[in-house]
């Protein structure tokens, strides 16, 4: 074999590999018990906002914390902690996605996009601290 031909069906081998691997990485909406099962594990949990409990947003005192209660598509509901300010007009969204992990039945959570119900409105994406 040349070595064009070695280069070339090196640069192939590495390609898939990369391709493999990047559809490895690739996650899927999970739900608060897969995330209790894997404590400290980033997953995204698709959930919608309960508004009849309690949500605590206090900017003099911490204007990076944000809970709220969620329940997801299973039914199970947790209490979601969000580093980061409260996302204007969340109680308007059809749905929230988290990305986060479980910590003893609390979902921290570091993003939140938020499921517009109008299909003319864009969804919003809240980006938290240190996550």
């Amino acid at each position: 074999m040349k070595k064009t031909h070695i280069v070339l069906l090196l640069l192939i081998v590495a390609a898939i590999v990369i391709i493999v691997s990047s559809f490895g990485s690739l996650s899927s909406y999970e739900t608060f018990a897969t995330a209790a099962m894997h404590p400290g594990k980033k997953l995204y949990v698709i959930g919608y906002l309960q508004k009849d409990k309690e949500m605590v947003y206090d900017p003099k005192v911490d204007e990076n914390h944000f809970s709220f209660f969620a329940k997801d598509k299973a039914g199970d509901m947790h209490k979601v902690i969000f580093n980061g300010e409260k996302p204007r007009d969340i109680e308007k969204s059809e749905q929230i996605v988290m990305m986060g992990y479980d910590d003893g039945g609390t979902f921290h959570c570091s993003r939140i996009q938020m499921k517009c119900p109008s299909k003319y409105k864009k969804d919003m994406v809240a980006e938290g601290r240190n996550g």
